[in-house]
């Protein structure tokens, strides 16, 4: 995608063969190569609102067929062939009625509204709070007016339309994502801050796309020009006093502002009246690491925004709720992959040595707890790892090879569908681990962590978690450890089924494991 320069750009002026123009006394790549090289977000400026606007009527027409399904169903199944006999008029009224009343309450819970929606659990949680707010209203509707209503069908439509109207959204935002994975309908971003925060941002964002958000550019503080090469760093358009030029002449429909000291409240303020005109979003990247929206709070004070922060829930009575979530969980997937179970360990068992390989980790606080594996290594495996460290293909405390040699064939095959891991449903049975947690590490893994990795102690490791579903053993030690952090400070039940659910399409790829 060409994208037109400043007149004022001198194209003859190079530095140092890397590639670096000067624009205003700031260096500025060659923007059409740039993006080209960059692979810039292959949408056109100015069809943002567009394509939003058609995914939210889409969901206003998606959930009006899910209400008006699970009503016509709860009728049928609570009624069967025979219909309501005399009572019929009131519930075929009751059922046109009721996914209107279910778009109205889905409205007020505020679950079309666009920061709500695309990413993150908060769209599921405010759609069942919608069901919920539902159920009370028509049960006090009905009690008002005594009207008779058949609890079994409120039993029948409430949870079907929740369910349903879940999993809908759920596959509608997939859909979403995969286009954002291959360059489209994403947010023409531009950024603004400091070279080294914005090389590195823009590494993060281009790593995953599903927040869709592309970086076309930078602005950066005026002064000289740069000849250094910064890995990752997108084409400069401007200074911090050219941002609104720059978005013009990038046709950027966003502007991330990152965390930097020339930019202050007044300078904010002046920038989003310059945006406002343009209907161009602006977004200011706080320097809180690792807390999620539902743990802050604006608090303003005499006319200043003040964030306040939330400790993350650590205790209470919402761990007792994920203690007993685990364990009937672990309970419950035992019991139903017992055949899979027998067959596993006879196909381990076949190839000799024992079935369960057992290694002693470290657990929650730091006590150690034996976690249970179906054995995939030779039987000689922790002997033969010295004489292969020096071929380790991860960076950190942490040894991974794709083609390693210790592994038998039977192993790479439960590790491609990391079957190896269902024994550890008996450590979570016993309390030594959760469904969803940081990764078990070994002892001679927590004796190098810094301070800040100590604190993915403070849960129960999990057998499965963030990192599982983001990649595996394709992220890099520091990716890894931030997205355990990043669980340990935003814990919720939510989050939790949202990793679960997640889990299962990570395991079908098999992307990241070895």
């Amino acid at each position: 995608m060409s994208v037109k320069t400043d007149k004022r750009i001198d194209r003859s002026k190079y530095c140092g063969g890397t590639g670096v123009q000067t624009i205003d006394s700031v260096s500025t790549v060659d923007l059409s190569e740039a993006a080209q090289r960059l692979k810039e977000p292959n949408r056109a400026p100015g069809t943002r609102i567009g394509w939003q606007s058609r995914y939210s009527l889409t969901l206003y027409l998606l959930d009006f067929t899910v209400g008006f399904s699970a009503a016509s169903w709860a009728l049928i199944l609570r009624f069967g062939p025979a219909g309501a006999g005399p009572h019929l008029p009131g519930y075929l009224l009751l059922t046109f009625l009721f996914p209107v009343a279910w778009m109205a309450c889905l409205a007020v819970n505020r679950a079309y509204e666009p920061r709500h929606l695309f990413v993150g659990t908060d769209e599921y949680a405010r759609v069942f709070r919608a069901g919920l707010a539902l159920t009370a209203l028509i049960a006090i509707v009905s009690f008002g007016f005594d009207l008779r209503l058949a609890r079994g069908y409120v039993l029948i439509a409430m949870p079907l339309a929740v369910a349903v109207g879940i999993g809908a959204r759920y596959v509608f935002r997939q859909r979403l994502h995969r286009s954002w994975a291959s360059g489209n309908r994403l947010q023409r971003v531009i950024l603004v801050g400091h070279e080294n925060a914005v090389a590195d941002m823009t590494r993060r964002l281009r790593r995953e796309r599903y927040h869709g958000l592309g970086v076309i550019g930078a602005c950066l503080p005026p002064g000289p020009g740069r000849t250094d090469f910064v890995p990752g760093m997108p084409p400069v358009y401007g200074t911090f006093d050219t941002v609104g030029t720059a978005v013009g002449r990038s046709g950027a429909d966003t502007v991330v502002v990152l965390s930097c000291p020339e930019i202050d409240g007044a300078a904010l303020r002046r920038l989003a009246w310059e945006l406002e005109r343009d209907d161009i979003d602006l977004i200011v990247a706080s320097t809180l690491v690792d807390v999620a929206g539902d743990r802050t709070t604006i608090r303003p004070v005499d006319g200043l925004p003040m964030l306040h922060v939330e400790h993350p829930r650590l205790k209470g009575s919402a761990r007792l709720i994920k203690a007993a979530f685990d364990r009937i969980g672990a309970l419950i997937l035992l019991t139903l992959s017992s055949p899979l179970l027998a067959v596993v360990a006879t196909l381990v068992a076949l190839g000799g040595g024992q079935v369960i390989f057992r290694q002693e980790r470290v657990g929650k606080d730091g006590r150690p707890f034996t976690l249970y594996k179906f054995r995939t290594m030779v039987v000689n495996a922790e002997a033969r790892l010295t004489e292969l460290r020096n071929l380790n293909e991860t960076d950190g405390e942490l040894f991974k090879m794709r083609k390693d040699p210790r592994v038998t064939p039977v192993g790479q095959w439960l590790r491609r569908f990391s079957l190896d891991e269902l024994p550890q449903l008996v450590n979570v049975l016993k309390g030594d681990m959760s469904l969803v947690g940081p990764r078990p590490p070994l002892a001679r893994e927590v004796a190098g962590y810094p301070s800040d990795m100590l604190r993915r102690l403070v849960v129960k490791p999990g057998l499965t978690g963030l990192w599982q579903v983001s990649g595996r053993s394709d992220l890099s030690w520091e990716e890894s450890i931030r997205l355990d952090l990043t669980y340990v400070e935003n814990w919720s039940l939510a989050m939790d089924l949202a990793i679960l659910a997640r889990t299962a399409s990570a395991v079908v790829r098999s992307s990241g494991a070895y």
